[in-house]
C-alpha cells in the first residue's frame, strides 16, 4: 500500500533507509515535525492513481438562440438552427474491462462521448447508467487489455484533515493532481444532489474536474469530484466530492441490475438545535427527531415512531434526514440499514428495510372531458413515488392537475401542480372520487371547488358560460 510508502519514510532519517523499517500494521496519523518529514513527496501515489483517471469529451446538439427568439413576429423569420457544444470532464476506470465512473452532468443530453486516457489512448463510449439524482453516471469503453483501474477505498475512516488529492482535467489544460485535505464530511445541504451527503475539500476543483478523483494516501478513491462553492467560476478552496459508498453502489447497479431502487424511508426528520435538545432532554444538540411517520412505508415497517430521535445510521453519525437518506441509498434493495434510535432515554436498534416509495412514478393520467371547470386538464393521483418525480411533498395524498392544454376551460383557472382537494362541496380523495363527481355533475352551472397552489389553500365558485 502507498500509506506504508509515506509512513516508512516518516520514521527514517533517509529516504535510503526507509526500505528496511517495518511498516506498522494500525500506525496512526502523525503531523511532520522535522524538514526531512516536510521533503516527502506525494508522487508514488500520483504514478498509481493518474493512469486510472480519464478526461471525457461529449458532444451534444443544443438549439441556437437568437436576440428575438421570444418575439412572436421575428421569431417566424429567424428561425433557431441547432448548433452543436462540446464539453469537458474526468471521469475515474474502476473496471479493468472499461467501467468508467464520472458525474452524470458531464455525459447529460450527449450524443456522443469520446474517453482519452492518461497515455493518450482514445475510445468512444457507451452510457450503461446514468442518475440524476446522485449527479453520478457509468460508461463503458471496449478494450482489448485490460485496463488501469483505481480501487474503492471501503473502509469508511477517512477523517477531517486527512490528506487527500483531487485528480482531474481542469480547464482542458490536460490531467492535472492538486493536493489538500478533507475540509468536513457528510454536508448535505449544499445542493446538486437529492442523495447528497458531500465531502468537503481544499484541494483545488476547478471546471473540467467534474466527474474526475478524489484520492487517499492509499492511492484509493474516496470520492468523486462534483462541484465547488465559487463566485469567480474558479476554486476557492470549498470543494465537493460524491462519497465512494454511493458511488460504489451506483457502479454495482450499472454492472447487475441496471436499474437503481431509490430507497424511500417514510419519515419526516427535524435536526435537533440547541433549544430542541433541552427540550428532549439532550446533554448537546444531536441526531434528527422523527416529526412524522408515513403508514406502511419502510420506517413504519421498521418500528420507527413519532417522537424517536434518530441518533446514527449504521454506526454513522447524522443530524438530518438528508444524511439518513443517504445511508438508506448506499444500501441495495433488500437490505436493511441498523437505524440507532433514542426513544423515552432508551437506546434501541431499528432494521429499517431499503424499499421504494409505494405507487407509480408514473401513473395513467385522467382527461377531464365534458361541460366542467377542469376540461382540458390531464389529472393524476397522487403517490410518494410519483410527488418524489416531480419535487412535490411524498406525504401529500389526492389527486393533482399534471398538464393543462392551451386554450382549455381548465387553462383560465388553473395551473400543473394544483391539488384538487373539493369539487362541488365533495372531498376529491382520488380519481374515482373526480371522475364520479364529474360525471353525475355534468352540465352544472357553478361549481365551488377548493385546490391548493404551492401550500396555500384557495377557495371559489366557478361560472360556466
Amino acid at each position: 500500500m502507498i500509506r506504508h510508502v509515506l509512513i516508512a519514510s516518516l520514521i527514517a532519517c533517509s529516504p535510503a533507509l526507509a526500505q528496511d523499517i517495518p511498516f506498522a500494521e494500525n500506525a496512526d496519523r502523525a503531523v511532520p515535525e522535522s524538514r526531512t518529514q516536510m521533503q516527502l513527496s506525494f508522487a508514488p501515489i500520483v504514478r498509481e492513481a493518474t493512469p486510472a483517471v480519464v478526461n471525457v469529451y461529449s458532444r451534444r446538439v443544443v438549439a441556437a438562440q437568437h436576440p428575438f427568439a421570444n418575439d412572436p413576429f421575428f421569431s417566424r423569420m429567424f428561425r433557431s438552427q441547432p448548433r452543436e457544444q462540446n464539453s469537458l470532464g474526468s471521469g475515474v476506470i474502476v473496471d479493468a474491462s472499461g467501467v468508467i465512473v464520472t458525474n452524470n452532468h458531464v455525459v447529460n443530453n450527449a450524443t456522443e462521448l469520446r474517453v482519452v486516457l492518461a497515455d493518450r489512448r482514445e475510445y468512444e463510449a457507451e452510457i450503461l447508467l446514468t442518475d440524476e439524482a446522485t449527479d453520478l453516471a457509468v460508461l463503458r469503453v471496449e478494450t482489448d487489455e485490460p485496463l488501469p483501474v483505481m480501487p474503492f477505498d471501503m473502509a469508511g475512516d477517512i477523517e477531517v484533515g486527512d490528506l487527500v488529492l483531487a485528480i482531474g482535467n481542469p480547464f482542458g489544460v490536460g490531467q492535472t493532481v492538486t493536493s489538500g485535505i478533507v475540509s468536513a464530511l457528510a454536508r448535505t445541504e449544499v445542493g446538486g444532489s437529492d442523495f447528497g451527503s458531500f465531502i468537503q475539500t481544499d484541494a483545488a476543483i476547478n471546471p473540467g474536474n467534474s466527474g474526475g478523483a478524489l484520492v487517499d494516501m492509499d492511492g484509493e478513491l474516496v470520492g468523486v469530484n462534483t462541484m465547488i462553492f465559487s463566485r469567480s467560476g474558479g476554486s476557492n478552496g470549498i470543494g465537493f466530492a460524491i462519497p465512494v459508498e454511493m458511488v460504489r453502489r451506483v457502479v454495482d447497479t450499472a454492472l447487475g441490475e441496471g436499474e437503481l431502487v431509490r430507497p424511500w424511508l417514510g419519515a419526516r426528520l427535524q435536526p435537533v438545535d440547541g433549544d430542541l435538545s433541552r427540550a428532549l432532554g439532550l446533554s448537546r444538540p444531536r441526531g434528527a427527531l422523527v416529526n412524522e411517520v408515513y403508514p406502511g412505508a419502510a420506517a413504519d415497517e421498521a418500528g420507527l415512531r413519532r417522537g424517536d430521535i434518530v441518533m446514527a445510521v449504521d454506526g454513522r453519525e447524522i443530524n438530518d434526514e438528508a444524511g439518513a437518506r443517504f445511508r438508506l441509498a448506499t444500501r441495495a434493495a433488500g437490505e436493511a440499514a441498523s437505524f440507532t434510535v433514542l426513544r423515552d432515554g432508551n437506546e434501541l436498534s431499528l432494521d429499517v428495510p431499503v424499499e421504494p416509495a409505494p405507487g407509480e412514478t408514473e401513473p395513467a393520467p385522467f382527461d377531464a372531458t365534458g361541460r366542467n371547470p377542469l376540461s382540458g386538464a390531464q389529472l393524476v393521483e397522487m403517490s410518494p413515488a410519483f410527488n418524489e418525480r416531480v419535487g412535490l411533498d411524498p406525504f401529500l395524498e389526492g389527486v393533482v392537475i399534471y398538464r393543462v392544454a392551451g386554450r382549455s376551460v381548465a387553462a383560465n383557472v388553473f395551473r400543473a401542480g394544483d391539488r384538487v382537494i373539493e369539487l362541488m362541496g365533495e372531498p376529491v380523495r382520488d380519481i374515482n372520487d373526480l371522475a364520479d363527481i364529474l360525471q353525475s355533475r355534468d352540465g352544472e352551472r357553478i361549481w365551488p371547488i377548493v385546490v391548493e397552489r404551492r401550500g396555500r389553500r384557495y377557495e371559489t365558485a366557478l361560472r360556466l358560460y
